[in-house]
Order: structure tokens, then sequence, then C-alpha cells
């Protein structure tokens, strides 16, 4: 580039994406006089599922903002609980976050996941076409223009996902209604109507089951129960503060 200089600050929650050369607060930055504030802003690593207020020179500007010579440019971070359209909130998550969709199942949040990656186009696409909220650690992706709303998941560990995704947009939970399989409701099961189903210990121990109304398959509170149930507890605790 070689336009005007402009003096950018990220917020500190974003340095990650911009590593030590723009963490310092009113870095100069050239840019080509043309590009708009939302692209310098991804050029230099960021995107634009992460920021939130976008202020030059004390004002608060769009992302179709396009800089010039001289101004001060801050770049906040998304305020949380971060507010979208719609109630309950529908999630989609790539390929490569699998625990965290069961975990959002088991809580009751509306996940969709599939084990066979569809593409980075096909995921843009069905973030667009159901307004989903597309999760991944990808920042290409989440760079697509056609995603309805998206956020980087910052941690490598399934309960610090967890407690970022819940944190970050508050969603509706409902334990136990959600099949962790495929993301269908579950409804409760007579027993006999699941025997074929279940082994024959399984029949033995336990009377109480739910099944799903999409995938049939049957859930009763079996040798993982209380992993789950304190999975489940936590979650609820979290979002009542």
């Amino acid at each position: 580039m070689n336009g005007p200089e402009i003096h950018v600050s990220f917020d500190p929650a974003l340095h990650l994406f911009v590593g030590s050369a723009h963490s310092t607060a009113g870095t100069p930055v050239v840019t080509d006089g043309a590009s708009t504030l939302g692209h310098v802003v991804e050029s230099l690593g960021v995107p634009l599922t992460e920021v939130g207020r976008l202020v030059v020179d004390g004002a608060e500007v769009p992302v179709s903002h396009v800089p010039q010579a001289g101004e001060s440019i801050e770049v906040r971070a998304i305020e949380r609980p971060q507010r979208l359209p719609g109630a309950p909130l529908r999630f989609l998550l790539d390929v490569h976050l699998g625990t965290l969709a069961r975990r959002l199942r088991l809580l009751g949040v509306d996940a969709a996941y599939t084990n066979e990656d569809p593409g980075d186009a096909a995921l843009a696409a069905l973030s667009a076409k159901e307004q989903r909220v597309l999760l991944s650690r990808d920042r290409g992706l989440l760079r697509r223009r056609e995603i309805w709303a998206g956020a980087f998941i910052y941690s490598d560990r399934p309960d610090d996902q967890l407690r970022d995704v819940l944190g970050r947009f508050a969603p509706i939970l409902a334990p136990w209604t959600r099949c962790t399989a495929c993301n269908g409701r579950l409804m409760d099961a007579d027993k006999n109507s699941v025997r074929e189903h279940l082994e024959h210990g399984t029949q033995r121990t336990y009377d109480v089951f739910a099944q799903c109304t999409a995938c049939g398959r049957v859930y009763w509170r079996g040798a993982h129960h209380a992993r789950l149930e304190a999975i489940v507890e936590e979650a609820l605790r979290d979002s009542a503060t």
C-alpha cells in the first residue's frame, strides 16, 4: 500500500489476531486510500465477527468508512453478551468443533454440525440461509462475506469453548431436550416402546427413557450421566450470574 497513513489501536482482546507488530496503541498503518476500514482491519488479521465499535477521532463509524490521512482509529472488541436478532439463537459449527456441538445440544441449544467437512462455501451459505451463528477457529472462514453472523472460538479446550460461547451469546438453555447425536428434539419414551433398542442389562436397570424424534436414538441416565449432569449444572450456574 502507498497512501494515507492512519493510526490504529486495537482492544487488548484482539491482540491475539494482530500480534506484537500492531498491539501498541496508535500503531501507524499505511492504507491505499480506497479500501474501507473493515477491509483494513481484516487485512491486519482481525475477523470482523470479533469487532465491535469502530471509533475514528472519537466518533463511531461503520465498517464502510474509508480512512483518511492522520485519522486515529480505535478497534474495539464485541461487547458481551452480543445481541443478535432472532430468538432462540441457532448455531452452526465447523468440522473441528464436534465436542462443543454435543455440549451445546446437551444444553438444549440448536447446534447444527456434521463430522464430514462440507467446505467453507457450504458452511457460509448454510449460515446465511438458516440465519445461524457460525462458530469456528478458522479466521479465513469467518471472513466470508455471506455468513449471517459468526464467532471465533478462542480455545481448543471444550470446557473453555462452551464457557466462551455461553458468555458471548447467552443463549436460552433447555437441558436434556435435544439429541446430542443429531440435534433433533427429545421426547419422553415408554420403556416398552424402546425395548428393542436396549440391551438386556439396560432393560433391567433403568426405567426412565427419552427418544429422539428425528433419528430414534434412545437416552437414559447411564454410567456417564453424572459427568453430563456436572456440565449442565455448571452452565446453568454460570448463566444465572
